[in-house]
């Protein structure tokens, strides 16, 4: 299974070119940058772990790459992402964000039925990732 969540999620994996370029175009309209990591990819999980702090005031890209390319390095097994804020109405809203990062195996997910009310069944869905460790072992 292929995780597809953010901006070009239906695409291959961008290169670094491809990212570099990205994120030169995310500098030209002045956004701010951060680098975000989880193991758990739900689309519910809002909290990824950010990676430093956010890339305020950026001019080169080769900052951006650098931090890319450290966090690659030490979550190399891991979801990563880019994310580029715009504040110009003065909220900070995200308005790109793509994987630049995939685990070797994309453990997908399950999905739970539960009982409910007058017969009525609930639906959600669980990371695998999740579900390997024991009980509060994540955080």
């Amino acid at each position: 299974m292929r995780l597809t969540q953010g901006t070009f999620s239906f695409l291959p994996d961008l290169t670094d070119e491809q990212i570099k370029q990205q994120v030169e175009y995310a500098i030209s309209k002045n956004w701010a940058i951060n680098i975000e990591y989880t193991d758990d990819p739900h689309p519910r999980n809002n909290y990824w772990e950010l990676w430093g702090l956010p890339l305020f005031d950026i001019k080169d890209s080769a900052t951006v790459m650098y931090e890319i390319s450290s966090c690659r390095q030490q979550q190399s097994d891991v979801y990563i992402k880019v994310n580029a804020f715009d504040n110009t109405r003065g909220v900070e809203s995200c308005v790109l964000s793509f994987i630049i990062n995939r685990p070797s195996l994309e453990p997908g997910f399950e999905l739970v039925r539960s009982e409910d009310i007058g017969r009525n069944q609930k639906y959600c869905f669980r990371s695998y990732a999740t579900s390997k460790q024991p009980e509060g072992s994540r955080y």
